[in-house]
This record gives C-alpha cells, sequence and structure tokens, in this order.
C-alpha cells in the first residue's frame, strides 16, 4: 500500500457505483440512450467494468491500464451526459443545472485519473 491514500478513496468511489449498477439497475436503464440496444446488459456490463477497474487500480502492475480504462470509460458515459440534455424524459427529472455540472465535473474525474500517470 504504497499509493496515497486518495488512489484507493478513487478505487472505492469506482466500486460502489459499479456496485450500484447491480443493485438498483432500473436508474441506469432510465439514462441510457434509446439508440442503444439490451440496456439491462450494458448497465450490467458497464457496473461489471467498473468493479473490475476499481479492483485493478489497486495493483500496482495494473494501475496505468486501469487509469487508462477509467478515463476511457468516463469519455464514453460522456455520450449518456449529453444524451441526457436532450430532453426531460432524457434527463430522468433531474435539474438541468445538475446535469450541466455533471459534464465538466467528468473532465475532472479524468483529470484526476490521469494525475496518478
Amino acid at each position: 500500500m504504497d499509493e496515497p491514500w486518495h488512489l484507493y478513496a478513487m478505487a472505492a468511489m469506482y466500486f460502489v457505483a459499479g456496485l450500484m449498477h447491480f443493485v438498483k439497475p432500473k436508474a441506469y436503464m432510465r439514462i441510457m440512450p434509446s439508440y442503444l440496444p439490451y440496456h439491462r446488459e450494458l448497465v450490467y456490463l458497464s457496473g461489471a467494468a467498473e468493479i473490475a477497474l476499481a479492483i485493478t487500480l489497486c495493483i500496482p502492475e495494473t494501475k496505468a491500464l486501469a487509469i487508462a480504462g477509467i478515463i476511457l470509460m468516463l469519455i464514453v458515459f460522456l455520450l449518456v451526459h449529453f444524451y441526457m440534455l436532450r430532453g426531460e424524459k432524457e434527463g430522468a427529472g433531474i435539474p438541468r443545472w445538475i446535469l450541466l455540472l455533471r459534464i465538466p465535473l467528468q473532465f475532472g474525474l479524468m483529470y484526476w485519473a490521469f494525475w496518478y500517470l
């Protein structure tokens, strides 16, 4: 455990976020873009990916690969954030200002991950 505590905080955040895909899948299916097929499967797949990335982030030999995966995942998730801005239904009732705030937050999360390389 030579890494800083905040790297493990990041790993815990992604682990919990990934776990939530299995605990509350309907919440994630509500925000899936309509043009994507197999919503339930994609929700579970993305949750499993987040959990796997969280675990591999804590292993020194796989940390760099995990960081690259996290950044790629966050880029893909940006598509969902932009999709949610299309309308009230797509935004799942979340206030527009929160949806807009999530976009720069996504870039902040990418920077946070990149910082550990």
